[in-house]
């Protein structure tokens, strides 16, 4: 049986698959009642599987609620502001509810806890708990509000305050008022024909719907269109939470999700950014981040306690306690993406080799980048490479075409140098089919895309402090022992044969 031959001519060529069962159907944990449920080869009954999803729910959780983490003993449970709770219907969001309200608002669960006065979870740990919903049915046609779903699904429970949000709000300007309390100035357009990515006063007064479209019709691949959806569903919940007055923003991602995230973030440019893909300290207004000794200013602590979770848990956890899951859209086109592509293969790979989407997010999560961040990406808000455009240049086959910019252009007009390599890649990649649009006989798309509100303000408020802090090379750069200025352009056939005719044979 452990023989590699032709299985074909060979039944017993075939490799032995490995038993679902380590040692018995006997439950691991108390030893005494058969199993009901199989976890990575080990065997839990219904009783003892409760308690196990609490225990791992508390201790990817509890640890980083306080603003200093704990050490080795355990302190009360102090957080600095609230708690926001990211809600997207979908099977680990509606554990995660669940989850939250057994553990900090049930109060006949909350009896039965063990321990003395200074038990971490004696009393009250969270003043208010809000949970948040992004409906994102606008931008695609066909697709069907759930926001009443949603809210009857939170309603469920008591003690949680529902705030809507719609994925349009990215570019609506009171909706940034009422989060910020800052007027923006204008609002801002991008030339996506170049790589410099030139920005201008929009000229527009086009409806948040309106810009919202625009912007996903004019982005190059399907790729780009549903990070873009992830980029802008995350930062409305990080400004919602800042607006609340919560320091922890909590969200739903499973084991298997997470695992997905990791390996799609890697494969679209995103591996410099890859630990915040399981934790993420995030400060608004471009705020430098306080140490855990100042005084709360304001900063989100993005926590994703279900990470030791996997999907099948979650499912038995739902099925088990009757939790009714609203469930996820699904959005047209995103089978193809890289996105669904990871989650095809690793949801495959659970259900063969269970315990390989664990080594995934474990392995995964022991990278770190080699240099310091070099500031802040303006676009996605988390940390930038230093000299993106300079590395991405000698890592890229680029096709150079005839820019309408002059390059007297004003530098600090692109948005390029304030965007990390993942964001710059979503913008600005092409695919065979992308390519297609450029031909003469295809319809021209307006090049001018709106651009989302908090883009609008940190150009305008702090672009130079965000050149000054990213260092990020463009396509001209200037050599500082003798000022010289080399400039990038396509060159015809003629003039590259001009350039090496001294090497060139004679015909």
């Amino acid at each position: 049986m452990s023989s590699c031959g032709n299985p074909v001519a060979d039944p017993e060529a075939l490799m032995p698959r490995k038993s679902k069962l380590d040692k018995s159907r006997m439950c691991v944990r108390c030893k005494e009642t058969p199993g009901n449920i199989v976890i990575r080869h080990a065997v839990y009954c219904k009783d003892c599987f409760a308690p196990l999803v609490q225990i791992k729910f508390r201790r990817s959780f509890e640890p980083h609620v306080n603003r200093k983490p704990d050490g080795p003993r355990k302190l009360a449970l102090k957080p600095s502001g609230d708690l926001l709770v990211g809600f997207s219907g979908g099977l680990g969001s509606t554990v995660l509810l669940d989850l939250v309200h057994r553990t900090y608002l049930d109060e006949s669960a909350m009896k039965t806890e063990t321990g003395g006065k200074a038990h971490p979870r004696k009393g009250k740990v969270w003043k208010n708990i809000h949970v948040c919903y992004v409906e994102i049915c606008d931008a695609f046609p066909g697709i069907r509000d759930r926001t009443e779903e949603v809210r009857q699904a939170v309603n469920r429970y008591e003690g949680f305050e529902f705030v809507p949000l719609r994925i349009q709000d990215a570019f609506d300007a009171k909706w940034w008022k009422r989060v910020s309390g800052d007027t923006l100035s204008g609002d801002l357009d991008v030339d996506l024909t170049s790589e410099d990515l030139y920005m201008s006063p929009s000229s527009s007064t086009s409806s948040p719907l309106s810009s919202l479209q625009a912007c996903l019709q004019s982005l190059p691949t399907p790729t780009a269109v549903a990070s873009s959806i992830s980029t802008l569903t995350r930062l409305l919940l990080l400004y919602t939470a800042h607006s609340t007055g919560s320091s922890h923003l909590i969200l739903g991602t499973s084991l298997t999700s997470l695992s997905i995230a990791l390996i799609s973030s890697i494969s679209q440019g995103g591996g410099f950014t890859v630990p915040q893909e399981a934790q993420e300290e995030w400060t608004p207004f471009g705020s430098e981040p306080a140490s855990g000794e100042e005084p709360w200013a304001g900063d989100v602590r993005v926590i994703r306690p279900l990470r030791e979770i996997g999907m099948k848990e979650c499912a038995a956890w739902a099925w088990w306690n009757h939790l009714p899951v609203v469930g996820k859209e699904k959005l047209p086109g995103m089978r193809q993406t890289i996105g669904g592509l990871t989650k095809d293969f690793i949801v495959g790979l659970e259900k063969d080799f269970p315990s390989t989407v664990s080594t995934i997010a474990r392995t995964v999560g022991k990278l770190a980048p080699k240099e310091d961040a070099g500031g802040r990406c303006i676009f996605c808000e988390r940390a930038a490479q230093s000299t993106v455009q300079e590395w991405k240049s000698r890592i890229s086959i680029r096709s150079l075409s005839e820019s309408s910019h002059s390059a007297d252009d004003d530098k600090e007009r692109r948005l390029t140098p304030l965007l990390c390599y993942f964001c710059h890649t979503t913008l600005t990649s092409r695919s065979s089919r992308s390519a297609a649009s450029t031909k003469p006989a295809a319809p021209v798309v307006n090049p001018k895309v709106p651009l989302p509100v908090w883009v609008s303000w940190h150009f305008t408020h702090n672009v130079n402090q965000a050149l000054a802090e990213n260092g990020h090379a463009e396509n001209s750069k200037v050599a500082a022992e003798d000022n010289e200025v080399w400039q990038r352009k396509p060159l015809g056939q003629d003039a590259m044969k001009a350039a090496v005719s001294e090497f060139l044979l004679e015909e």
